[in-house]
This record gives structure tokens, sequence and C-alpha cells, in this order.
């Protein structure tokens, strides 16, 4: 057998280095936060409370404070599904107060879809929950868009 055999079958003091330095580093990477980038007025309180609601679950968020109509078109989320902001993740649209657990779910899943929408705004939806509201929580459901412009309800909330 030969030297170079035998170093392949047999761990090196280097190995033994770096193998604990990389199992230190593997979940660190694996770990990188979910990056979303927002358009939105500038002026909006809601949507400063629902990108603090995604920030909370874990997403790194980069907003544009320049409005979302212009967004919207080029996500090609239909009108008829707005809402104060417009968001992009990982090729998805994210239209309104939608949870962030509904966007862990979407991307885990990978539907063939433009994204996910929650219309208007609704009272109790994340960013639409602060304490001006008194607690009151309205009923709504977030919409799977389909890229035909179509929707179907994704998870209602009640």
């Amino acid at each position: 057998m030969n030297r170079r055999t035998h170093r392949a079958q047999h761990p090196t003091r280097r190995s033994f280095v770096l193998l604990p330095l990389l199992a230190a580093l593997t979940p660190a990477i694996a770990a990188a936060p979910t990056r979303v980038e927002v358009w939105k007025s500038p002026t909006c309180g809601c949507c400063h409370d629902w990108i603090t609601h995604l920030r909370a679950n874990g997403f790194a968020v980069t907003t544009h404070d320049d409005g979302n109509t212009a967004a919207r078109g080029r996500l090609n989320m239909p009108m008829r599904y707005g809402s104060c902001h417009t968001a992009l993740v990982e090729g998805y649209a994210i239209e309104g107060h939608v949870p962030a657990r509904e966007i862990r779910r979407l991307l885990k899943e990978r539907p063939r879809a433009v994204g996910l929408a929650v219309p208007a705004m609704p009272i109790g939806s994340p960013g639409m929950d602060g304490p001006a509201y008194g607690g009151r929580r309205d009923p709504y459901d977030v919409l799977l868009v389909a890229r035909d412009g179509t929707a179907t309800v994704y998870q209602s909330y009640r």
C-alpha cells in the first residue's frame, strides 16, 4: 500500500480540526433567512407592522417606499386582489397581509402559481392586529392566485 492510499483511508490531523469547524458552520448556513422584497407607501403603518411580523418570523426583509402598483403589475398579481403592499419571495408574489405561516407553506409546497393574496386589509391579519384594533379579528381568506388570474382559498382564518 503506498503512502497516498494509506492517507486516504485514515483521517489526518487537519480533518480533526476542519470537521468540527465545518459542522459548526453548517447550521448557520442552512438557517440563512429567506429574503423578502416589499414595495409599499413610505407612510403606511400597517405595512411596517406586517414587515415586523415577517422579521419576527425569521424573514430578511428589504423595503422600497415608492408604492406597490408597479410592482404588482411586474409580478402579475391581478389588481382585484390588491392591498397596501406587494412582496416578492423566491419568485412568488405576496399581496397584502399574508401570515408568515402561509408564506412558509407556499415555499415548502411550491405550487405553480403567481403567489398568495389577502385582498384589502382585514382587521386581525398580521399588521392589522395591533392595539389600535382593540383585539378585533375579522374573518379572512388567504388566496392562492393562479397564473390565469383565478384564485382558490389557500387558508381560511375564522
